[in-house]
């Protein structure tokens, strides 16, 4: 059976139902993505997403508490997605 997105930290199940509705269903899917192409495919889709769930997906991916990584990873995340929404 599939990881479930909740056993990850900081997602719950508005998370989940949000990278579903994206059709990004499992844990691996998610890996393989990354989390600035999750949170991006989500805007993308009109979802109401804020960069929170950026903080909350990247902390999910490394097991990091969202807070945390809007702290200390902030900037290499945002030029992350500046980067990725350009090449777009």
């Amino acid at each position: 059976m599939p990881e479930a997105f909740e056993s990850l930290p900081n997602l719950g199940p508005k998370s989940a139902q949000m990278l579903a509705s994206v059709g990004i269903t499992t844990v691996d899917q998610l890996r393989a993505l990354g989390s600035v192409a999750a949170y991006v495919k989500a805007k993308q889709a009109g979802q109401p997403v804020s960069l929170n769930l950026l903080w909350a997906l990247e902390g999910a991916l490394t097991g990091v508490h969202w807070r945390q990584v809007a702290r200390e990873q902030r900037t290499g995340l945002l030029m992350a997605l500046e980067d990725h929404e350009r090449q777009g």
